[in-house]
């Protein structure tokens, strides 16, 4: 693709990087084959190399207006493209560049900025916890739509007591501690299963990624660094020898710090060191795979379809060796049919973009429903409350339903 930036846009922080990018693009379209958003909006504009065109015409000086900014905001950001892409085209971090400069130059209707100011700051916020609570005692009188965004509370149970040799770290998030409590406890149970103790540092905080995507990139920025100060020194001393993401979204943001933080002197390094340390459950787990199968008490269920999200497959590329891992315990995995594609979740993307998130939560449940399976198992809350929303077959994180077979 040829280019000719703007001089600001040549001389900023980004202009290499976006001009390398896009130079990378061939108009192949194979993209758009693979893109959610174009499987269900059919627009150009609404697939990578749509978007990729609208971010280059910014770059080469045209102003962006709110059309611009719709068909970026209807991305999913799930790397899909990338993984398709035979140029290697860097799509997830020209977007997040793209929706910086439209977030500058366009101002959002009052309604829309309401709407993303109120969830940046409620599920940040402190009260989010008993706001859940309070949700779930009055859930019969609330809409149905909104009732369905609260899963069914599911208790954490008894965490082990004692201490391993091996000790990582699982961070407490935003959002999962107060709506699925029974991952985290899960998580650290079938740590200790395998011989791994969890360090509590009584600290929640979000990964950054919930303000990011909602326009409040300073705000992330500030997260990202308090987080990097308060986990980088516990392995630089060697008290854990890891950070386990049991959420692929927040292990998959976690990764991109030092793409984030790129202008940040004081902490690219320290990013780029941590993210060396960044591993998701399924990559600590996954050696242990024969010693804890042998602890299963109770057997699993008759039969399982995994949906892989797509921060855990296009992101992270750790699909093959969770499904591996599955295996290896002893799940029946039946395939389904367009296990690629996004289900729609994306984070808060299911709150602001409904009706595409709903179609292709639907798509997706249609193709899980062809292989009947007993519970569908995944490794992302969000996919999990999403996809729980359209069917009754149960959903559940891995690592649950790993505890529940460990549990006398």
């Amino acid at each position: 693709m040829q280019t000719n930036l703007a001089d600001w846009a040549k001389n900023s922080s980004y202009g290499e990087e976006v001009d390398a990018i896009l130079r990378k693009c061939v108009h192949c379209g194979f993209c758009s084959a693979t893109c959610p958003s174009y499987q269900i909006l059919g627009d150009e504009r609404d697939s990578p190399r749509g978007r990729i065109y609208l971010i280059k015409e910014i770059v080469e000086g045209k102003e962006p207006t709110s059309i611009t900014q719709k068909h970026l905001d209807q991305c999913l950001t799930c790397h899909n493209c990338e993984t398709t892409c035979p140029s290697g085209v860097q799509y997830g971090h020209l977007v997040d560049i793209g929706r910086e400069l439209v977030a500058e130059r366009v101002t959002r209707t009052p309604t829309d900025r309401f709407r993303r100011t109120l969830l940046a700051a409620g599920l940040n916020s402190p009260v989010f916890a008993p706001a859940v609570k309070l949700g779930r005692m009055l859930r019969s009188f609330m809409p149905a739509t909104l009732a369905a965004k609260l899963p069914e509370a599911r208790p954490a149970g008894a965490l082990p007591v004692g201490r391993h040799q091996r000790q990582v770290l699982v961070p407490l998030g935003c959002v999962q501690p107060a709506l699925m409590p029974s991952i985290d406890a899960a998580t650290i149970r079938v740590l200790d299963a395998a011989g791994i103790s969890s360090v509590d540092i009584s600290r929640n905080t979000c990964c950054g990624a919930v303000n990011f995507h909602l326009d409040k990139v300073n705000n992330s920025l500030e997260q990202m660094k308090s987080n990097i100060d308060a986990w980088v020194p516990l392995l630089e001393s060697g008290q854990v020898e890891a950070v386990i993401m049991n959420a692929s979204g927040c292990g998959a943001f976690v990764k991109e710090y030092p793409f984030y933080l790129r202008n940040e002197p004081a902490y690219v390094e320290k990013a780029r060191y941590l993210v060396q340390h960044v591993k998701d459950i399924a990559e600590v787990i996954a050696p242990e795979a024969a010693a804890l199968k042998a602890k299963f008490k109770k057997p699993l269920p008759a039969s399982a379809a995994f949906h892989p999200p797509c921060t855990l497959q296009h992101w992270q590329g750790l699909r093959p060796l969770t499904e591996s891992l599955l295996s290896e315990l002893g799940f029946d995995l039946k395939a389904f049919g367009e296990a690629n594609l996004c289900c729609g979740s994306a984070g808060t993307y299911s709150v602001l973009q409904p009706e595409i998130a709903t179609g292709l939560r639907d798509r997706k449940l249609q193709a899980i429903g062809q292989v009947s399976p007993e519970v569908i198992i995944t490794s992302n809350m969000g996919c999990m409350s999403h996809l729980q929303t359209g069917t009754q077959t149960p959903v559940r994180h891995w690592v649950e339903v790993v505890d529940a077979a460990l549990s006398a």
